[in-house]
């Protein structure tokens, strides 16, 4: 499904309602990220809600590998590793809800030359998050895509953004 998300606010919601038709309050998450404003509105939700320290998740991930949660989330995440194949292949929970910027034909991954954390090594296509999902283990059970309609600047570009997909949601969970 191609739903429009027109603010913070609304994609936070959107998110909430997502997390809410698989899970109730009171659900144990691990939010992959530093804290963050999507983590305070998880909580704020009723979910008990801890984040990750702001380690190098490509190579420092083991002390989340097995931590008794009830679910992973990421949100925005795997797009700033080099390797998110690794986290997802070992991670030990069997529910995973992911998010993750889309590939946009008209518009180049984003790069910072400055600040190495915040810069995107992948921006996907459904297809590629679909099949690393699927080759570290995971069944896909829901998704959806959603457009943005952030009108900062006028022109080609925030017209595109408005037509094509830019945010893509799924949960998972592990077979058997």
């Amino acid at each position: 499904m191609n739903k429009l998300v027109w603010s913070h606010e609304q994609r936070y919601d959107r998110t909430i309602a997502f997390i809410k038709r698989h899970f109730s309050e009171g659900t144990k998450i691990l939010d992959l990220g530093v804290e963050s404003d999507m983590a305070r509105v998880m909580r704020a939700n009723g979910f008990e809600v801890r984040n990750t320290q702001g380690e190098d998740l490509d190579c420092d991930y083991e002390g989340y590998l097995d931590t008794g949660v009830d679910l992973v989330t990421s949100f925005e995440i795997f797009e700033h590793m080099l390797a998110p194949y690794n986290i997802l292949k070992d991670l030990k929970t069997k529910h995973l809800i992911v998010s993750v910027p889309l590939k946009l034909w008209f518009a180049k991954a984003y790069w910072n030359k400055e600040d190495h954390w915040d810069t995107h090594y992948h921006e996907f296509e459904p297809i590629q998050i679909e099949h690393l999902l699927r080759r570290t283990g995971w069944e896909i059970v829901d998704s959806e895509k959603w457009r943005s309609s952030n009108f900062k600047h006028l022109g080609i570009r925030p017209l595109l953004r408005f037509i094509y997909p830019r945010y893509y949601i799924l949960y998972c969970r592990r077979p058997g």
